[in-house]
């Protein structure tokens, strides 16, 4: 199906537009040419680059293959499987950093970093080490940790199976959902939009309180070691 034919037939830029400000209407057009150029499997290349570029949404491609599948370019199954298939890969990439990059060499790069020191890694890998299996499932259902939850995965080098079939799973779920209300809803896709940017906002707004809150416990340990250093 070429391009041109796909995107006369689904016109989604002006609803991104109203939805977002228009910041994210070139990467639905963007989306919009890989499916009317590869038809599924473009759907799959699109969120395997959402997966491996945590910036590209996934909130706004999904409903577009679901769309896409609404207007008969290709089937609901088709789309969730290769959508599936393109998150499975693109979280096998970052694991494998992650494991290039191993814990040693984690643990060196944080000492470097302000604000960090090496309790801090202690800590975070036995958080991981007691709840990585939950954090690689559900983070699939979150925008931001949906990526970034990979590279810890492979730092501590979980099980590289457990890990697929985690991610499977936990993107299973998602992309069903989306393609699904992307499917059912049609030219009224946008709608999902709605709920996307509630998710999205809550979650950056989760950051700024977690990010805010722990420089300011390290901000606070800094000035006690200095007040106990100078006494």
């Amino acid at each position: 199906m070429p391009a041109a034919l796909l995107a006369s037939t689904i016109h989604p830029l002006s609803a991104v537009d109203e939805a977002t400000g228009g910041v994210f209407g070139v990467i639905s057009q963007w989306a919009i040419d890989i499916m009317g150029l590869l038809g599924a499997p473009g759907a799959g290349l699109a969120i395997f680059l959402e997966n491996v570029f945590p910036p590209i949404p996934s909130e706004i491609i999904l409903p577009l293959a679901g769309l896409a599948a609404y207007e008969g370019k290709f089937t609901i199954v088709e789309a969730i499987l290769w959508t599936t298939l393109g998150s499975l890969l693109g979280a096998y990439l970052l694991y494998g950093l992650g494991r290039w990059l191993g814990h040693d060499r984690t643990v060196a790069l944080a000492r470097k970093l302000p604000f960090i020191d090496e309790d801090d890694v202690t800590k975070t890998v036995a958080w991981f080490n007691r709840h990585g299996n939950k954090a690689v499932f559900f983070g699939r259902m979150l925008p931001i940790f949906r990526s970034l939850i990979s590279i810890p995965a492979g730092i501590e080098r979980m099980p590289a199976v457990r890990f697929g079939l985690l991610t499977l799973a936990g993107s299973l779920i998602w992309n069903t959902l989306f393609v699904g209300a992307g499917f059912l809803l049609g030219p009224a896709w946008e709608q999902i939009l709605i709920v996307a940017d509630a998710l999205k906002y809550l979650v950056y707004a989760g950051l700024v309180v977690f990010v805010a809150w722990f420089v300011w416990t390290r901000v606070k340990k800094a000035r006690a070691k200095r007040a106990g250093g100078t006494a």
